[in-house]
């Protein structure tokens, strides 16, 4: 039967645990809300954005830009990993690098050139014990990503692909659906796409395809989509920041509930131990008191 005494040291030990991972998730929980509701703005602004540039490819004109043409030859690409800065998270990291491991594997096999960019110690760290060194690292976002960081790095991808630096930008990330399910996925931000392929969503069409003979563009559609279309990939690469710490903080509220679930169990257990262990201590003492009474009788 094991001490007593340390049966009930590991218990206090186990209840301070408690009291931490609670909380931990207690604060999971604060922040999780709050970054929530940014996302949710953040997405209704993206469709929005999404609506006006879907408006102007119907409008009549002929509307180019060098964000929306696919080129036919990728030359250079960059692939931005998004993870966090700290642990305690289940497997939010593992997830993502279970998702960026094969895709740069792949995207390493068709372009000759391929720079890898991490956000957050514990994706660079993840790459860098798999191999795989990053140019850009970037480790000041925590649970509310700033825009004004997001746009310097936004940026930066715009210049190098219309100077031609690189020919494509994908995004790994973990996108938020709810509370209950998060989806770590690759995304391709630049180039972003044929405005076509952004009409097609059913809420943008039907806004654009009955509205649009009711605007008129000033001074033009391309001098608007000039800055509408810059401004679309900012809001979207946003976006993936603050999907990205809304499902961290979920992924940590979930991780620490079940930690302290599992600490709860486990103090049942060891009560359980130590009463019976305390019970048999007791016992043994009043044998040996009956045993020394018996010796002095006798």
């Amino acid at each position: 039967m094991a001490n007593a005494r340390a049966l009930d040291k590991r218990r206090k030990s186990i209840r301070n645990i408690r009291k931490i991972t609670r909380t931990m998730e207690l604060i999971a929980t604060a922040r999780y809300k709050k970054a929530m509701d940014r996302a949710a703005a953040a997405t209704a602004y993206t469709d929005q954005i999404t609506k006006i540039v879907s408006q102007l490819a119907d409008a009549g004109t002929d509307v180019q830009h060098p964000l929306l043409e696919q080129r036919e030859k990728i030359r250079s690409s960059r692939v931005l990993v998004l993870a966090s800065n700290r642990g305690l998270c289940g497997g939010y990291n593992a997830s993502i690098l279970r998702t960026a491991m094969p895709h740069i594997k792949q995207v390493r096999e068709e372009v000759a050139n391929v720079s890898i960019d991490a956000s957050g110690k514990r994706g660079v760290n993840g790459l860098k014990f798999r191999g795989i060194e990053t140019d850009n690292q970037y480790l000041q976002f925590e649970d509310q990503p700033a825009y004004d960081e997001v746009e310097k790095i936004a940026n930066d991808y715009l210049a190098q692909y219309i100077t031609g630096k690189i020919d494509r930008l994908d995004v790994i990330y973990t996108k938020f659906i709810s509370t209950s399910k998060q989806i770590p996925m690759v995304e391709t931000l630049l180039p972003l796409g044929s405005l076509g392929d952004e009409a097609d969503t059913p809420e943008i069409a039907g806004a654009a395809g009955s509205e649009n003979s009711q605007y008129e563009f000033l001074p033009s559609a391309e001098s608007i989509l000039e800055e509408v279309v810059p401004t679309s990939f900012k809001v979207k690469l946003f976006k993936c920041f603050l999907d990205s710490a809304v499902s961290e903080q979920v992924a940590r509220m979930i991780a620490m509930k079940g930690a302290t679930e599992s600490a709860g169990d486990m103090i049942k257990q060891l009560s359980m131990t130590y009463n019976r262990a305390r019970q048999s201590q007791i016992t043994g003492e009043i044998m040996e008191i009956i045993g020394g009474v018996e010796a002095l009788e006798g």
